[in-house]
């Protein structure tokens, strides 16, 4: 991974054994994707290529960081669980959690405060619901896990690995409920595939034949929480 200017647009330029050049733009920064054997000069004109592209993409970014920036809870704000909106309160005898109908917090907190309450909130949900929703989609899919765990990643909604081993990000718990049946069906599905190949979609595809609607969701969550400081 090297660090390269063109035109001043400043990049960073990773080779590596695939076959085609792509260009990938977050938090405000340009990475591009190129094989071992492109020439430098191929690289320069694919990027010259897609500067209005780029240019676009490196405002949205700017605008996003901004509202990350600005982004701040209080009691009163709702916030998503399953797909739909709670109120945050205060009380409960300085006591934290979701009864249902609210997440209530210990009064007198920060904005920073009651986000990191918040947080672990959504962690043990998800540990208790994504848990239960994993054992009945095993059955479904005779496969088992080798643990289920939840994370904090912000890239990745789920992963696999090759020991069967399940995590999930508690940002999950803010999607709809087929939403995050989709990314468990997913990821059960790479016990058998470890891969995206056309096999793996047949899976997913025979236990949820509308999947396609399901991802279109959770990229539009995405969305939403790209302008949030989660």
């Amino acid at each position: 991974m090297t660090e390269q200017v063109i035109d001043m647009i400043n990049y960073t330029l990773t080779r590596s054994k695939r076959k085609t050049l792509a260009l990938y733009i977050r938090d405000g920064k340009i990475e591009v994707r190129a094989p071992l054997r492109a020439s430098v000069r191929d690289i320069e004109k694919f990027i010259l290529s897609k500067e209005n592209w780029i240019s676009e993409k490196l405002l949205e970014s700017s605008m996003q960081a901004d509202k990350r920036k600005s982004f701040a809870l209080s009691y009163g704000d709702t916030i998503l669980y399953r797909g739909a909106e709670y109120p945050i309160i205060a009380g409960y005898d300085n006591r934290a959690g979701f009864d249902g109908k609210v997440f209530y917090l210990p009064e007198n907190l920060s904005s920073d405060g009651i986000k990191e309450i918040c947080i672990q909130v959504y962690r043990l949900l998800a540990k208790q619901y994504l848990t239960s929703r994993v054992h009945e989609f095993s059955q479904m899919m005779s496969t088992r896990p080798t643990s289920i765990k939840v994370n904090s990643a912000k890239t990745r909604w789920g992963s696999c690995s090759a020991k069967r081993s399940i995590n999930f990000s508690w940002r999950l718990m803010m999607a709809d409920d087929d939403v995050i049946d989709y990314l468990i069906v997913h990821e059960l599905a790479h016990i058998h595939e470890l891969n995206h190949s056309a096999r793996f979609w047949t899976i997913v595809e025979r236990i949820l034949p509308d999947y396609k609607m399901r991802q279109k969701k959770l990229h539009e969550l995405q969305e939403k929480l790209n302008n949030e400081d989660w």
